[in-house]
């Protein structure tokens, strides 16, 4: 069986910054610098996409072009099939499921939100009663279970139309759409009465707010929105043509525009959120609450309101088509089965942990996994633990193991302009292992003791 390959660079840039550019961006980081105070939070966060994400995404994408399968068979390809370091594969398919699990429920919210901005019940609720329909939204366990079963059947219909017909069609049309809107919202959202307070703050640090938990959050943010160790890098790198494809050229255009429509989304969101009244650490809502009091205030809210939880969707819909193409690929590569198989079991897998993450807003959140709640558990375990291990692991494995000469010379094979260099020795070797160690040891101290 012929292996698939991207139809175009464009394609594979469009598709990776696709699924890098998604929730990770639009939700979660507004939320993440929120509860982390700001300034100081994004000073960390760029640093450490610098140091850390760049390289490790370039690390992953490499292995993967290199072992032309995906993680759990490639790392038995390029190791050995009882070689220690087929942990990489685990680890990473593992958190990629667990993130599967939880994303379809956040996408559920987004369903909802772009329904009620099509039929215009958006604008029954007063600019009070926005904060409690969030929240009776997530109670209402039977209305997102639906939509998460609806979702599910969209997601089985493209993911088994194949590569270039699912994943890279969708990227290919949709990402750069969003980007303009979000620019058209950043300029719209600063121009309200006490905007000026919330772009204040989100641009000004605190360096008092800079703890290891902090820092542990933008390492985890890091990996969730780049979408290192999410199992999606290796197999989209296990898709390039060896010698026609510029890694580094790609690597780093993706990590601009997922940057960038993070940083984007703060100067939508924070804006509007001093302007609401609303507090900067009001938790995973935040997007929802923010976004829909601001298309109460500015004219055509109702249809620019439909069009950005639109946009909101498609975000989200490439992200978790990218995440279910890595497991599904997987799962093609060590079940031997077809792409169809392969796709309804995963999307099976999928719509039953997502299940448990909505109950737990309902009848199951009394239930609590180490002193958090069920979605908790699943965010911390993946995002905190098992994206940075992930890392931490394919550092030491690409520097030491493979060896970093071995390395450069794969990832610079059809490289142009930007090459992988000697300078990144150092920081394969040490750099990068020594601060995702310190980071997981210290933040995960503060997280038991805390």
């Amino acid at each position: 069986m012929n292996r698939e390959n991207w139809g175009s660079r464009f394609g594979f840039i469009m598709a990776t910054a696709g699924f890098a550019i998604g929730m990770g961006n639009i939700w979660r980081f507004p939320y993440i610098v929120g509860e982390s105070g700001g300034g100081a939070f994004i000073i960390v966060y760029l640093i450490l996409t610098a140091i850390i994400g760049v390289p490790l995404l370039t690390a992953e994408i490499s292995l993967g072009r290199k072992a032309q399968l995906t993680p759990l068979e490639g790392m038995k390809k390029l190791s050995s099939p009882k070689s220690f370091w087929n942990i990489i594969g685990w680890v990473e398919i593992i958190a990629t499921v667990m993130i599967l699990g939880y994303y379809l429920m956040i996408m559920s919210w987004v369903t909802v939100y772009l329904k009620e901005y099509i039929t215009g019940e958006a604008f029954a609720f007063s600019t009070e009663t926005i904060q409690i329909h969030f929240a009776e939204l997530q109670q209402d366990q039977y209305t997102l279970l639906i939509y998460c079963f609806i979702i599910c059947l969209i997601m089985i219909f493209v993911a088994s139309r194949g590569l270039q017909g699912g994943v890279e069609l969708v990227s290919k049309i949709f990402m750069p759409v969003l980007l303009v809107m979000f620019i058209l919202l950043a300029f719209g959202s600063n121009t309200l009465e006490g905007s000026s307070k919330g772009l204040l703050w989100y641009l000004t640090p605190d360096f008092s707010k800079i703890t290891f938990k902090v820092i542990l959050s933008a390492l985890g943010q890091i990996f969730f929105s780049v979408g290192i160790a999410l199992t999606a890098g290796f197999v989209f790198g296990s898709y390039l043509d060896k010698k026609n494809s510029d890694i580094p050229g790609s690597v780093g255009i993706v990590v601009f525009f997922d940057t960038a429509i993070a940083i984007l989304a703060g100067f939508v969101i924070f804006p509007a959120l001093f302007a609401f009244g609303i507090q900067p650490d009001s938790g995973p809502g935040l997007l929802f609450v923010t976004m829909a009091s601001l298309f109460k205030e500015i004219p055509f809210g109702m249809y620019l309101g439909a069009l950005f939880f639109f946009l909101v969707f498609i975000a989200a819909f490439t992200s978790i088509i990218g995440l279910l193409e890595a497991v599904v690929s997987t799962a093609m590569d060590s079940f031997k089965i077809s792409r169809n198989k392969s796709v309804i079991l995963c999307v099976s897998i999928t719509f039953l942990l997502c299940i448990t993450n909505v109950l737990g807003f309902n009848s199951w959140s009394h239930v609590t996994v180490f002193g958090k709640s069920i979605f908790g558990f699943f965010d911390f375990l993946s995002g905190s633990i098992l994206l940075p291990l992930g890392g931490l692991l394919i550092s030491i494995y690409v520097a030491h193991i493979w060896g970093f000469d071995n390395f450069m010379k794969e990832t610079n094979q059809g490289a142009k302009n930007i090459r992988v260099t000697k300078i990144w020795s150092f920081v394969m070797k040490w750099v990068i292992p020594i601060i995702i160690f310190i980071i997981l040891e210290e933040g995960l101290r503060g997280e038991v003791l805390s």
